[in-house]
């Protein structure tokens, strides 16, 4: 796998019928080992390790409708309260983050009505404050700490 723009970890990676899997710790279960998912994985450890953000509250692969058409979102991150409060969309290394991947997570987001939205191709990471007030999102310097994440209102 290629090496990627974040801080690296020890990856469980096993053989299941002839096909590299990587343990996932949200859905703690074995999973297929693709490019996304290398970055995904990654991505995730970050999170936890570097930025504060509890695993508990946080998903993979979350479901969700919109329009009658189902949708998954690769990450999403909650607040105590269960609230949603950042959506993470991750593609390949070799995917280049063009305005179809922001359009996707944005579509998400008309349904989990977040307060960040972060895309990672594993190199590039990109992440957007939402401001409803004025219908538009702010691009942040960095990926913010859980404690932002978590406490910014509603």
């Amino acid at each position: 796998m290629l090496a990627l723009n974040l801080p690296q970890y020890e990856a469980k990676i096993t053989i299941k019928d002839g096909k590299r899997q990587i343990f996932d710790i949200l859905r703690r279960s074995y999973v297929a080992l693709t490019p996304e998912e290398w970055v995904r994985q990654h991505f995730v450890h970050y999170l936890i390790n570097e930025k504060g953000y509890p695993q508990s509250l946080m998903a993979n692969e979350t479901a969700i409708q919109l329009n009658n058409i189902k949708l998954r979102c690769d990450t999403v991150v909650y607040d105590k309260q269960l609230k949603p409060r950042a959506i993470v969309e991750y593609k390949a290394p070799t995917v280049e983050l063009k305005q179809e991947v922001f359009a996707q997570i944005a579509r998400y987001n008309l349904v989990l009505k977040v307060d960040y939205l972060i895309v990672s191709n594993g190199i590039k990471h990109y992440c957007c404050k939402m401001d409803y007030e004025n219908s538009c999102y702010k691009f942040v310097n960095e990926i913010p700490h859980y404690q932002t994440i978590a406490a910014t209102e509603k």
